[in-house]
Parts: C-alpha cells; sequence; structure tokens
C-alpha cells in the first residue's frame, strides 16, 4: 500500500524542519507557554532561552537538546531515580519497532522512555497523543515540534473508520518507510485503577493499514512491550476521585481543565523510583499463532501475548505489597516490607486521601480505590506465574 498517495498526514504528523523556525517563534513569544516552562524551572532567563530556542533548526536539535534537558530536570526533581533493563534487547541493526507500553503518565510516559532511549544510543521515537490533551494551541505546536503525531478523539462514529484508517497507515509509514520508531499506549487513555490490558481496538486499527493476514501485518510493526512502573503515582488521588464522581454521576464527563490538572500534577509531584523494563519483542510468538484462527479470537490472544509480557516485567515497591495486604486484609507479602514501610505507605495514603474534596465524599471507597491502583499490577504479576 502507498500510504504516501492514499493518505493526507499533515494533520496529524509531527512538524518537518522546514516548519521548524516558525512554531519556535510561535513558542517563545507565547505567554502561556513561558508561565508554563517557569513551573519546571522557575529562575529561567526568558531572554536567553528564546535565543538558544531560536538556535535550534531542526526537530532533532529541539528534541535532542531543550526536551532532553527539560525531561531530565522533572526526573531529577521528582523522581528518586528513574531507570531502564532489557537494552540488550532493543535491535542490534537499530530496526524500528513499535514500543507499546501500559499507560501511567498522561506526559511522562513516552517522555522517559525516550531520554533512556537516547542515553543507550536507539533514537527516539515519534509519539502517539490524544488531540483532548491539546487544550492549548501551543501545546500541539509543542508536542508536533517534539516528533509527536496527534491521535483523533471524539469524532463521531462515522468519521471514526477514516480517522483509524488514516492513523494507523500512518504509523505504518512510520515503521516502514520513514524508518522511525513509535511510542503508542496499549489503551485509549490512561488505566485510571492500574489493571493493563490492550484494548483489542488498539490492535484493530494497527491491522487496517496492512494488505496481508492480521498477523502478517501486527508483526510488519515489530511490536515491543514495555513494562513501566512508578513506585508513587501523584495522580491517584485525582483517579480515584474521577472514580467516585462517576460512581455518583453517571454521565459525569471530565474536563479540559481536569487533564490540564492531570498534566500538571503528573509532571510537578513526586513518583519515587520508576523504572522501564524493555520485555521482549512479541514476532517469535506472533509467528506461532494459528493464523486462520477467527478474527476476534486472534486479537484478543494478541492482546494476551502483549498483557503478559508486560505482567511478567513490572518492578514492585514496597508500596505495591503493602498496598495488597491492606487490600485483601492478609500478611501475605509482609516478609518484603518493614514497619517503617508500612508506616510511610500508610501515611502516604492518608495524605492523598485528605487531598480529595468532594461534598459526599466516601473515604472508604476511595480509599480502596487507591489501595487498588498499587495491588493490581502485582495481582496481574502473580496470575502470570500460575
Amino acid at each position: 500500500m502507498d500510504t504516501e498517495v492514499s493518505y493526507n498526514f499533515d494533520d496529524i504528523r509531527p512538524l518537518n524542519n522546514n516548519e521548524v523556525k516558525d512554531a519556535i517563534e510561535a513558542l517563545v513569544t507565547n505567554e502561556d507557554f513561558e508561565r508554563a516552562f517557569r513551573y519546571i524551572k522557575p529562575d529561567v532567563n526568558w531572554k536567553e532561552f528564546s535565543e538558544t530556542m531560536r538556535s535550534f533548526k531542526t526537530k532533532e536539535d529541539f528534541k535532542s537538546k531543550l526536551a532532553y534537558e527539560a525531561v531530565m530536570l522533572v526526573a531529577n526533581k521528582t523522581t528518586f531515580s528513574l531507570t531502564i533493563s532489557g537494552r540488550s534487547r532493543l535491535p542490534k541493526d537499530k530496526k524500528p519497532c513499535t514500543f507499546i507500553s501500559n499507560h501511567r503518565d498522561i506526559v511522562l510516559d513516552a517522555s522517559f522512555l525516550n531520554v533512556m532511549l537516547y542515553d543507550v544510543g536507539y533514537s527516539m521515537t515519534q509519539v502517539a497523543i490524544g488531540d483532548n490533551l491539546m487544550i492549548r494551541p501551543w501545546i500541539e505546536t509543542l508536542v508536533r515540534l517534539n516528533n509527536s503525531f496527534i491521535v483523533k478523539r471524539g469524532v463521531s462514529v462515522r468519521q471514526m473508520l477514516d480517522v483509524s484508517r488514516t492513523l494507523s497507515a500512518y504509523i505504518r509509514h512510520t515503521i516502514n518507510d520513514t524508518k522511525e520508531s513509535i511510542w503508542i499506549a496499549q489503551r485509549e487513555g490512561r488505566a485510571k485503577d492500574s489493571n493493563d490490558r490492550t484494548q483489542g481496538s488498539v490492535l484493530k486499527m494497527l491491522n487496517m493499514s496492512g494488505d496481508k493476514d492480521i498477523v502478517s501485518n501486527i508483526m510488519d510493526l515489530n511490536i515491543f512491550p514495555v513494562a513501566i512502573s512508578y513506585e508513587y503515582d501523584p495522580c491517584d488521588f485525582l483517579k480515584a476521585k474521577e472514580f467516585q464522581m462517576k460512581r455518583d454521576d453517571p454521565n459525569y464527563v471530565k474536563s479540559q481543565r481536569d487533564d490540564l490538572l492531570s498534566m500538571e500534577t503528573g509532571i510537578l509531584n513526586n513518583k519515587g523510583r520508576v523504572h522501564f523494563t524493555l520485555t521482549q519483542p512479541i514476532n517469535d510468538q506472533l509467528a506461532a499463532l494459528d493464523k486462520d484462527m477467527e478474527k476476534n479470537e486472534l486479537i484478543a490472544t494478541i492482546a494476551n501475548i502483549i498483557d503478559k509480557e508486560i505482567y511478567k516485567h513490572y518492578r514492585f515497591y514496597p508500596c505495591n505489597y503493602v498496598a495488597y495486604d491492606m487490600l485483601t486484609g492478609t500478611k501475605r507479602f509482609s516478609s518484603n516490607y518493614g514497619l517503617r514501610d508500612k508506616k510511610h505507605f500508610e501515611e502516604y495514603l492518608q495524605g492523598q486521601l485528605d487531598k480529595i474534596v468532594l461534598p459526599n465524599k466516601d473515604e472508604a471507597f476511595l480509599r480502596t480505590k487507591i489501595l487498588e491502583m498499587y495491588t493490581n499490577p502485582l495481582k496481574n504479576h502473580l496470575a502470570t506465574q500460575v
């Protein structure tokens, strides 16, 4: 399929290098962008910063210098450690991959992955980001300058098929023609309860642009699952609050203000230890599948392969074991933490609950929801050991 002829990607693709100069000028003269950047670096000299920005001529300049520095600044301020394992599994020939991961933080999952890939000499990925996060025009300019492509959401059912086909074609074009890796979450939006499941709709979208059978189409994209483990999720209390609001009002829908608050909270607050595991490319497992399997069963099987790779490779911290025992009322994992760990997590949990303001606050429900967030990865991991 000649995707360049069949599709126009202009409204979703990252910026081209000939568009970088105008994009940077638009950013450095935008007061909202300046205000947002000062959250991360309050003492920045804006005149000097603007001149540095204007010196970037390509996306690669911007990504490897400013974007890298900004992400590492966030990591240094808000994590105890940021680590990666499984580097030896990266293709030796630097063959492009589709990195699919569980999704914890709106902004930082892909950003952290990219800086760590860059550090080990592997190219940064293009990043899939939902248009629901393009809350301000400068945000879209920034993410497309930073080599992200836009996933259109909230379109009509009639439009969804065309949108999905175009997105699928763009991803295949990026992997096979421009030879760049991409990152995409395993599902639309974050798993608010940390019960990470690959959505079949994501795999169906990836298959759309292929001209072979499902297994071959997916294999052509070189899927490489990534397991992301945050010791603490700064947005856990916001997610719990949303669970209660949806429970109390089935028609509740998040606002753009809510998304903006989640982005800010995730970026600026403590995450403790953060670890990424490059699991195992799945093409060998896909090659062993029966291609004549019924389509939905085949999609579910591929999703299960991705999920198991992620579940097997989580990294766990004392808070996961404490949460499991608190939620289940057992001492199953008491050997994995000490009294200090338990006391620290109980204080952390209460502190997060205290941040939630609701007129009919159901603290028992909210507590359970936060405990589930820290327990579900462990439960899913244990299920792979059976």
